[in-house]
């Protein structure tokens, strides 16, 4: 079971990097073969930041979990919270896309909401 949640992981990540660096929106050209056209996975007043958030937010906790009680855990950490601003600091030279602060902030606290859930599960489960 835990190899088909590193395998989820793992792709996961590869395909936020793919869609992250692709030029325009991939998910709008798939859609409405529109590379402008951005996507929102649910309607909100914060528009694309929160498709961001959302990602960055499962993704983390997918790769918390598995690794919260191995030497890997802070590694994880890192690259997670190196991801979410390597990727956004790219957009500022991709082609069709650009920098966007909320999108910065959207994947960054996505990352550090994920990994407040697990300190706050490994707290309560080392009291059980």
């Amino acid at each position: 079971m835990t190899n088909l949640f590193k395998y989820f992981f793992y792709t996961s990540v590869l395909t936020l990097i793919i869609i992250s660096l692709y030029p325009g929106s991939l998910i709008g050209f798939l859609l409405y073969n529109d590379l402008y056209k951005q996507v929102n996975l649910v309607e909100n007043p914060f528009g694309t930041s929160f498709n961001h958030f959302i990602s960055y937010l499962y993704i983390s906790i997918l790769g918390f979990f598995l690794h919260m009680k191995s030497e890997k855990f802070k590694k994880i950490v890192y690259l997670m919270f190196a991801l979410s601003v390597i990727l956004e600091l790219l957009h500022f030279i991709i082609p069709v896309r650009a920098l966007e602060f909320y999108d910065l902030v959207a994947n960054f606290l996505g990352v550090l909401v994920a990994y407040f859930l697990v300190k706050i599960y490994l707290h309560f489960i080392k009291y059980e």
